[in-house]
Formats: C-alpha cells, structure tokens, sequence
C-alpha cells in the first residue's frame, strides 16, 4: 500500500449537515481516516453569497491540505455548486477533490432517464442552477423541478426533526405543486438525510427518495478504486472533527449526525 493511501480523506461542510456523508464513507470504508471540518462560524452557507462560499472554501481546503489530504470532499450542496471549479483548481494535483452534485447527477442517467425529478435544497443550491445545467447536459430527458426549502436545514441544525413542528414544516414545502407527480427527489442538502424517513412517509412508495450522502460515498470508494488510494490498514489514528465555531449544542448535535461520540477541535479560519 502507498504511503499517500493511508493518508486521510478531508470533508467540510457549513455546519454537521457533512456529518452524513462521513456516516455513510465510514460504513463503507471504516479503515478510511476523515478530518472533519465543519464552519460553523458562517454557517448556513444557503444564505451566503457566492463569494464569501468560495473564500472559505479555499481557507478550508487550505487547512486539509496542510493536513495531507489524498482526497477533499466538499460535502454541501451550496459550497459545491459555488466553490468546487475553484478549489479543485487551487488544490491542482495536491489531492482529488470531490462534490456532492456530479455523483447524484450520474445516479439519475442510470436510473431516471425520462423521469421528473424533484429538487430541494437551499436557496444557494437552487439558484445556482448547478443541477439543472449538468441535469440538461446529459441529453436523457430529465425533467427537473426545484424548490428552495430554506428552513430545513436551520431547523435540523438546532435539532428540529422527528417531532410535530417538523413535519408541519416539511408538509408545507412538499405540499408545493411543484413536487407533485414525481418518480424521484433528490435530497440536495447534506442535512436532509436525516429527516428522509418523513419525506418517504409524506410519499409513500410513489417517490424515490435520493439520499446523496450514501451515492456520494460509493462513488468515493469506486474513485480510491480506481487509483490505489483505499487505505488498507487501520494506522490506529483517530478520526478528527475541526469546527470554526464551538458550542456545547453543537457537540450534541453531532452526535445525531454521526451517529457516535466524537471530540470537536475548535479551529477558527480568522482570528
């Protein structure tokens, strides 16, 4: 095995939404080593314009190179649709680099061609139209209908989900005509997965319900594949979780995320 295969995979995100997509790497390649880091001083990143997403990408990307990274993952929707051309230019042949779009949009040729397909997600993800170009360039048909669901992630950051208040809020946005007559909906945001069992019960077996943290982390394991970078051996080094911001709730919350215990690093990107 290669030096650079033991090295550790880089993840970041706004807040604990990328915390699913670690979950779903580590179940499939639990020898994999992850550095974490979660911005939470800016988060959400839905709400930020697409300058101050790429300036915090690149600081991000910064420290997770300085970490030796073989492979950054920019597990959030906003910050991949506005940031990942610029960091995977900036990182170069540093480390391969990784979004949470391309891989869905290769999901959907293989198994949607012809279909509607529902979107929801931020307004940043939305907006950008980053799934409605690379959708349409694929020449298979796709219909794509998209609604921002600002709340969404706010409320599952603060740990409004499975419980009444929830589900008002997701009925509400799923009640939109657009999302009506579906055969697929794409859970655009990294914290959806964690309010997909409501989404599947709003739906029933009518919908399928496309979680991007499980797609996203196979086509990870096939891209270590592919270049002899899956570790092979547990180093018995720890995984790392680096947030910008520090709050006790926050430590509790990422619990429900990752489904563990884990001890956050308090790594501000500006002092």
């Amino acid at each position: 095995m290669s030096k650079k295969a033991s090295a550790p995979i880089g993840i970041f995100d706004s807040g604990i939404g990328g915390l699913t997509v670690a979950r779903a790497l580590k179940n499939i390649l639990p020898l994999e080593r992850i550095i974490y880091f979660g911005d939470t001083a800016h988060l959400p990143y839905g709400e930020k314009s697409t300058a101050s997403i790429q300036a915090y990408s690149i600081k991000i990307a910064d420290v997770l190179l300085k970490a030796q990274c073989k492979l950054i993952l920019i597990a959030c929707n906003s910050a991949s649709a506005a940031a990942f051309e610029l960091v995977k230019a900036y990182v170069a042949s540093k480390a391969g680099v990784f979004n949470v779009i391309d891989p869905v949009v290769n999901y959907l040729r293989e198994n949607h061609a012809g279909h509607k397909i529902g979107l929801i997600g931020t307004k940043q993800t939305v907006n950008s139209g980053a799934y409605h170009q690379k959708i349409d360039a694929l020449g298979e048909e796709i219909e794509l209908v998209a609604l921002a669901t600002p709340l969404l992630a706010p409320m599952i950051e603060e740990g409004f989900y499975k419980n009444e208040v929830s589900q008002v809020i997701i009925k509400s946005y799923l009640d939109h005509p657009a999302l009506q007559q579906l055969q697929g909906l794409i859970l655009g945001c990294t914290h959806y997965p964690l309010i997909k069992a409501d989404i599947r019960e709003y739906y029933g077996d009518r919908v399928e319900v496309i979680d991007g943290s499980e797609i996203v982390a196979k086509a990870t394991r096939s891209f270590l594949e592919l270049h002899n970078l899956v570790n092979i051996s547990d180093s018995g080094e720890k995984d790392r979780f680096l947030v910008s911001d520090y709050t006790p709730s926050f430590e509790h919350a990422t619990r429900l995320f990752f489904g563990k215990e884990v001890n956050l690093e308090k790594y501000p990107l500006w002092e």
